[in-house]
């Protein structure tokens, strides 16, 4: 069935950053997403809630159906809400590669705002919530919790995320996501941006542990496009060195070997199980979206 999901239902990238508050862009993200989801008619997995019932008293009020309600004058609950709430975990990479931009937009703000719209969408089928900020020095954690003042935490931690040096060894807090009896999703958003395979690490040894992950992989399109401009040199921003570029002699190079590491870099995830999706930054959020949502219900079989 053809997708119709547009542009009037999903808000540009650029525009959806003007908003300074996360909580409300998260909201109008998810908001037009499941609009166009409505208005397209998709049936598959994940993408809408086939099982309703008749509420009965002691039933949780937060399952009702209020659209349901407003076309029947009945009240029905959303079963599948119920019976399948799960712990999903958000790790976030805060190099100083996210600083990375393009067209006015960092790889930072990208991944808090496609963080936020999974987390309010997440929170709103009743799954506990985590957050996990990887960066220099260390580990910021914010356990997994589903109430909503959990939400508004998640949402203000999101926010203050600042960027900071390289990419953590982060394979010594592998403990932190051990434990528990429940399958979890782990969702983690980075640039791949790695100088001693230290993600290709992490990832390795959380794919170990048995719980369901998704990588969305960030990039911009100046760097999938080589577009910069008429700039003669770019900069890595974790190392400082600079690189002369050539757009004439060096684009044919650059894209072949561009598509080498990124097919490099979903077959070792999948090689371990990790769901992959390359981000294009210059795009709506709803790929992502969709992918989530699949890989959520995924969980439970």
């Amino acid at each position: 069935m053809t997708n119709l999901i547009t542009m009037n239902n999903l808000v540009h990238p650029k525009t959806l950053m003007a908003i300074k508050d996360l909580s409300l862009a998260a909201k109008k993200t998810v908001d037009g997403f499941m609009s166009g989801i409505n208005k397209s008619n998709v049936k598959g997995t994940g993408l809408e809630f086939s099982q309703y019932r008749s509420y009965q008293p002691g039933d949780d009020l937060r399952w009702l159906d209020w659209k349901m309600y407003a076309r029947s004058d009945r009240y029905y609950i959303r079963e599948s809400e119920m019976e399948t709430s799960i712990s999903v975990r958000f790790l976030i990479d805060a190099s100083r590669s996210m600083l990375h931009e393009d067209s006015g937009i960092s790889k930072m703000d990208y991944a808090k705002y496609l963080a936020a719209a999974l987390a309010y969408l997440a929170h709103s089928q009743g799954d506990a919530i985590g957050l996990y900020v990887f960066k220099e020095g260390g580990l910021f954690s914010l356990a997994s919790r589903k109430d909503a003042q959990h939400l508004t935490r998640f949402f203000y931690r999101l926010q203050h995320i600042q960027p900071e040096g390289k990419f953590t060894d982060a394979v010594h807090y592998r403990h932190i996501f051990t434990g528990g009896q429940k399958k979890e999703l782990l969702v983690f958003i980075t640039d791949m941006y790695e100088q001693d395979k230290e993600i290709t690490k992490l990832l390795g040894a959380l794919s170990s542990l048995g719980h369901d992950m998704t990588v969305f992989h960030l990039a911009g399109n100046n760097e999938l496009k080589f577009d910069f401009g008429n700039y003669a040199a770019v900069q890595d921003l974790e190392t400082g060195e600079k690189i002369s570029i050539n757009a004439r002699e060096t684009r044919k190079i650059y894209e072949e070997r561009l598509q080498q590491y990124l097919s490099s870099v979903r077959m070792s995830l999948l090689d371990k199980h990790i769901f992959y999706r390359l981000v294009n930054m210059a795009e709506p959020l709803d790929k992502s979206l969709r992918d989530f949502l699949t890989q959520r219900q995924k969980s439970f079989i």
